[in-house]
């Protein structure tokens, strides 16, 4: 018999996989090609470090991250420039640092290296990183972080929290960003803590979690896909499930209770679309003590539905923090509806396809353009003036849906979530990832406050999509920029290194 395991969630921020490499808060991040072969078939990739996921970048609360990205790309046939953003951190004061190539930074190019430095300012929880160029980080650029709370509301709940216990959740595939096969993208396997099985593939490892009967264990869930949803640094309420869906760039805290009989258990994750029945999008669950083999049940056995999945409606605050604006929809000082579409050239947002500039967003504020209709690219930029409530609604786009959409430099309220009609302005739930779902009647609404001047990203998270031009820029309180975000000299030589590289290239030099 296959048992449900119950998990009792506590934060909503989303491997088996933590590489064995644990890094930070300061070090120096090798950005490499290898060839890997994480399901058992062979492909170059990108990569920190030189594994898959990238190491575990660590720290505590309020830390001060130094994070020194050195190019070392030379495999001409992927992408060779490259830009790392850290998916969570709210980068105030250092928008600079925040990664999003063309919106707050040229890219690194090769033989150079670029220091990310920046402050997990009141922040603690999961988050991840990956490259922002292009596709990038479908080549294996990606990997989990993790920011310690020494004063953690819900440590009562667990025994252990460390790095055993961050399980990454990524697709992978058997073909390069740069030449993906014609017709939509999609992944070849599904890897838990950097391993797994493709059909008719070699029967490799597994990805083993190991745990001690009697023990709880607070596992940090990383999605760190390019496109799938499979079944984000803010502290939620703890709420008892037993399945978990979790979309590309989200991250869930769960508790798990040791106390099954010991031996080995099957871990399961069903991307979209996909079925168990070919033994992939596995892991095993080992209690100490216990055989060191495989589960004996049968991995593709039906289990029976769900009866406490994770509905994002019913989750709250751990800590009640008032909505900005009024309670009622419509109700904050700027109110933008972003109806997305598709146009001759890949996605849009009401009718326009986001092309990255060629001058990052935040070099041309810096340079002095002040208004927002004047910064490129044109029609993807809007201006948010500083310290106002701002509502954003997002109809639900059902082609390649349903889509994550991440906004950079905040998490907000999510106070419509996609499968509802109703609205929650007292306790909805806080995050920087949400699904616009998929229904005809589907109009999911956040809200957030102007307190953090920059250019902020706001995209879709299937990076497919993101590259396809399903993307937005947010150009928050511009006239603070200069003011609020100091740029270091590291960072104004990336574009006249990175042009010279991109001249270079035209040219036949390298």
């Amino acid at each position: 018999m296959i048992k449900l395991l119950s998990f009792l969630l506590l934060l909503a921020s989303a491997s088996w996989g933590v590489s064995a490499e644990v890094v930070g808060p300061g070090a120096n991040l090798r950005i490499v090609n290898a060839n890997i072969a994480p399901d058992g078939f062979p492909r170059d990739t990108v990569l920190a470090d030189g594994v898959f996921p990238g190491p575990l970048i660590r720290g505590h609360k309020d830390t001060m991250f130094t994070l020194n990205v050195m190019d070392e790309l030379t495999d001409s046939s992927m992408d060779l420039a490259t830009s790392i953003h850290w998916h969570g951190f709210f980068q105030q004061h250092t928008n600079y640092a925040d990664g999003p190539a063309f919106v707050t930074q040229c890219p690194i190019v090769p033989e150079h290296s670029f220091m990310y430095d920046f402050k997990s300012l009141n922040q603690a929880g999961t988050f991840w990183y990956h490259s922002h160029f292009r596709n990038q980080y479908c080549d294996g650029l990606r990997g989990p972080l993790v920011v310690y709370d020494r004063e953690d509301p819900h440590g009562h709940l667990y025994d252990v929290d460390n790095e055993s216990t961050v399980i990454t959740l990524a697709d992978w595939y058997h073909y390069l960003s740069t030449n993906p096969p014609p017709g939509p993208p999609h992944p070849s396997s599904t890897l838990i803590n950097g391993k797994g099985r493709y059909a008719g593939g070699p029967e490799v490892d597994f990805a083993v979690i190991n745990v001690k009967q009697g023990k709880r264990y607070r596992f940090r869930l990383v999605s760190i896909s390019c496109d799938p949803n499979l079944p984000d640094g803010i502290s939620t309420q703890p709420l008892l499930v037993d399945s978990i869906q979790i979309f590309a760039g989200q991250r869930y805290s769960f508790v798990l209770k040791a106390d099954q009989p010991v031996d080995n258990y099957w871990i399961r994750s069903l991307p979209q679309g996909e079925s168990y029945t070919d033994f992939t999008n596995l892991a095993v669950l080992h209690y100490d003590d216990a055989p060191e083999a495989d589960p004996t049940v049968d991995p593709t056995t039906n289990i029976p539905k769900s009866s406490l999945p994770l509905i994002e409606n019913n989750l709250h605050p751990l800590k009640r923090t008032p909505v900005p604006g009024k309670p009622t929809p419509g109700g904050a000082d700027i109110n933008i509806k972003l109806q997305i579409g598709l146009g001759p050239n890949g996605f849009t947002v009401n009718g326009v396809s986001f092309e990255p500039p060629s001058v990052p967003v935040l070099l041309q504020i810096l340079n002095g353009t002040q208004k927002a209709s004047d910064l490129l690219p044109a029609g993807s930029v809007y201006g948010l003036e500083a310290n106002k409530s701002v509502e954003i609604t997002i109809p639900a786009f059902a082609i390649a849906g349903p889509h994550p959409i991440h906004l950079h430099g905040h998490a907000f309220h999510v106070v419509r979530s996609a499968g509802n009609t109703s609205y929650n302005f007292d306790d909805p739930v806080i995050r920087d990832v949400v699904s616009i779902g998929t229904g005809p009647t589907d109009n999911v609404t956040i809200r957030f406050f102007t307190d953090n001047p920059g250019p902020w990203f706001l995209h879709c998270h299937i990076d497919w999509h993101l590259n396809a031009g399903l993307a937005v820029v947010f150009a928050e309180g511009v006239p603070e920029v200069s003011k609020e975000d100091i740029v270091t000299d590291e960072w104004r030589e990336l574009c006249p290194i990175y042009n010279k590289f991109i001249n270079a290239s035209t040219a036949g030099d390298t």
